[in-house]
């Protein structure tokens, strides 16, 4: 497993660089678009749908989405990153109180709804950071890697108290917080690079721990879906690491949030 892990990275950390940073304008809209899509055919799965009919409809639904939105202008709009961040916490509330507000959104239709409000505001917080420049597309990428990597370390050294204990027991609070400390570092070291003043520093600090806890709602709403519908992984399209969602799952949360409110830092 561990080979098949390796193998995988090596072959796919270069073309998601590639299509980041390499990548501009409408390129870099489709190459973010074939990604999500890939993640839409594996959240039609987790709505409860397993048969390959439905997911292509799914599937070809939302690219029909992206394509209106492409051409209409939407994709430099903000309404969409607010439409993501509303979602969002109507997804946090559904974390929370899992299993007893399942009845809420439950249903499949419902799920699928999800879906819509989950992709489509990522995609269009990806393309407006990577047009704002590439600094701050990494600066998100970076904030979301450190704060599960400084999560997982400090939760295996120090975790004590369950985060949610119902949606996925190995998360500890002690794991948040050591995620705090990296994406902390991370701040301060952008603030001396840019450079900030001490304003504007405080603001990029405060946003980064913002966004950092909002990636962790990602994290744990993609595992209540697989946890409600039996499943491990969202699907084997990347193996070792299990699909498309499971890898972006915290992304889909914080880029929307960080591509709506990074602008107000100057």
């Amino acid at each position: 497993m561990l080979r098949q892990r390796i193998l995988t990275a090596l072959i796919l950390a270069p073309l998601a660089l590639a299509g980041l940073f390499g990548l501009d304008g409408g390129a870099f809209a489709l190459f973010t678009a074939l990604v999500l899509l890939l993640g839409a055919w594996e959240w039609a799965r987790l709505a409860g749908f397993a048969a390959t009919a439905p997911r292509l409809a799914y599937t070809a639904a939302l690219a029909l989405l992206l394509l209106l939105a492409w051409f209409a202008g939407w994709a430099s709009a903000h309404w969409p990153l607010w439409l993501g961040v509303l979602g969002w916490l109507a997804n946090a509330r559904w974390v929370i109180r899992y299993p007893d507000a399942t009845q809420e959104w439950q249903r499949p239709g419902v799920r699928l709804a999800m879906g819509v409000w989950v992709l489509f505001p990522c995609w269009v917080g990806f393309y407006q950071l990577r047009q704002e420049g590439s600094e701050w597309l990494l600066f998100v990428l970076l904030l979301v890697w450190l704060a599960d990597i400084g999560a997982y370390f400090s939760g295996r050294r120090f975790g004590r108290r369950k985060l949610a204990r119902h949606v996925s027991p190995g998360k500890s609070w002690e794991g948040v917080y050591g995620g705090w400390v990296a994406v902390a570092l991370l701040a301060l070291a952008y603030a001396l690079w840019l450079p900030f003043d001490l304003g504007q520093a405080l603001g990029l600090l405060l946003l980064a721990l913002l966004v950092a806890m909002v990636s962790v709602v990602g994290d744990l709403f993609e595992s209540m879906l697989k946890r409600f519908s039996g499943l491990k992984d969202s699907s084997h399209l990347l193996p070792g690491h299990g699909g498309i969602l499971d890898r972006i799952d915290s992304l889909t949360a914080a880029v929307p949030l960080f591509a709506l409110i990074s602008p107000w830092l100057g």
